[in-house]
């Protein structure tokens, strides 16, 4: 099936998916936010902290294995597979539960569009140069004083970047179309992406001046929160 790149539609609706379902949480997938409380509340190490939230999420990715219980995957208007939207998905709220775990306002639009942003990787300068934004520094910090209208230009730039690389790359890769051999390379290939894109996301989001400490305002019952992942 020949490649056909999306409209400016499919990638608003794509961009607001990840931005809902990877920082916010949904069906059994809990939020970026309490990804990174849980994995505070179980070290006094912040840094050791986002280890844990790498490894969680690397392994799920290696083992194909985002839940379709997200919903919305069969309503959006976007010619992905469930596995390719939820491997972002996953990897957005990665890479939030890392900006927060470090100390960022993941519910601030500039800090949220630089999660996306990190999902394009080496890409990201050009990205932000296309929408004409010269960013000096880390993006994370940068980014919170854009204009919501740039930020919108830039959340969709980097839902174009993004279907491009499947497009150069093929869905057929991602998509898992080769039985039981094509699952178990396109799960490999899932967990080494994404520890490239935590590695980025480190360098991305370095502690912000007030970071999140563990403590009574992040501690709490994990077996009672009601979300599994």
């Amino acid at each position: 099936m020949k490649w056909k790149a999306p409209g400016s539609k499919h990638a608003d609706a794509a961009v607001g998916y990840l931005l809902r379902a990877g920082i916010d949480g949904g069906g059994n997938l809990a939020s970026a936010r309490r990804s990174a409380e849980r994995a505070l509340a179980a070290t006094e190490d912040p840094e050791a902290a986002i280890d844990r939230i790498i490894t969680t999420h690397t392994s799920i990715a290696a083992a194909g294995g985002l839940v379709t219980g997200l919903g919305g995957f069969l309503t959006m208007p976007v010619a992905l597979s469930a596995n390719v939207l939820g491997f972002h998905v996953l990897a957005t709220r990665m890479v939030a539960a890392i900006a927060a775990a470090r100390g960022h306002d993941i519910t601030h639009e500039g800090v949220r569009t630089a999660v996306l942003l990190t999902l394009t990787g080496n890409d990201s300068t050009k990205v932000l140069s296309k929408v004409g934004i010269g960013v000096d520094g880390v993006a994370a910090f940068a980014l919170q004083s854009v204009s919501p209208a740039a930020l919108m230009l830039v959340n969709k730039a980097v839902a174009f970047r993004l279907f491009a690389q499947l497009g150069q790359k093929g869905l057929a890769r991602f998509g898992r179309v080769v039985p039981v051999v094509g699952g178990l390379l396109g799960g490999a290939l899932d967990g080494y992406l994404m520890h490239r894109i935590a590695e980025h996301a480190r360098a991305q989001f370095p502690p912000a001046p007030k970071a999140l400490l563990p403590g009574p305002s992040t501690h709490f019952d994990a077996s009672a929160d009601g979300h599994p992942l």
